[in-house]
């Protein structure tokens, strides 16, 4: 099955070399370019295409702005950052926006054309140098989530604890041994502390934390 591909980056020569190698390759074909984010936004909504190569500084619209509105519009794009720079500012905002995948521009083609493949099948990319930082935002993530657990009181905890087990509000109250007024005080303080806007969240939260494996 042909993967279909465009190329965005304002540099004519580099788009031309992109598309030169990459018509080599028997199962990528080539869709359409742009130079820059606003033409690559309309471009995709016309060719329809599985993989978009993304420069990120570019005139007009830059490469972040442009993944972020392609993937609202268009969630099963995945758009593979080329890039230059290998520095947290892009690397982080580019992965926030919905970026499948991370390179640089002094990647080996035939790794390019491997990386394009892997994307296309629903794996991820980053480049080994800027692995780091990924690492470095999953880390912080975890700290953040583990921050906003210790925020929650004891009895918060095991309300939330006995909510990821599906528990209504009335079985939360006959198990804890509260009023169904307290039971919803509780998790209207836990869904403030823990930022989030539903039980649902909450219990999802819990499991991921693995809060439910854990005594109280």
């Amino acid at each position: 099955m042909m993967i279909k591909v465009i190329i965005v980056d304002d540099h004519q020569m580099v788009r031309r070399g992109l598309r030169f190698f990459l018509a080599t390759q028997s199962d990528l074909e080539i869709v359409g370019e742009a130079a820059n984010g606003e033409e690559a936004v309309k471009l995709v909504q016309t060719v329809k295409p599985d993989v978009v190569l993304m420069d990120i500084v570019m005139p007009v619209m830059g490469g972040i702005e442009a993944t972020k509105q392609l993937i609202k519009a268009n969630p099963e794009l995945k758009i593979l950052v080329l890039t230059s720079f290998s520095d947290q500012d892009y690397v982080i905002p580019a992965l926030k926006a919905g970026a499948s995948g991370y390179q640089l521009k002094d990647i080996d083609p035939e790794e390019l054309a491997e990386t394009i493949r892997a994307l296309h099948a629903g794996e991820s990319k980053v480049h080994s140098k800027v692995m780091k930082y990924v690492l470095t935002r999953i880390s912080h993530k975890e700290d953040e989530e583990e921050a906003k657990v210790k925020r929650l009181t004891k009895r918060e905890k095991e309300v939330l604890i006995e909510l990821a087990k599906g528990r209504s509000n009335k079985e939360l109250a006959d198990v804890l041994h509260i009023t169904e007024k307290t039971v919803k005080t509780h998790i209207s303080n836990i869904l403030s502390k823990l930022e989030l806007s539903d039980r649902t969240q909450a219990a999802l939260f819990a499991m991921r934390m693995g809060l439910t494996t854990k005594d109280g």
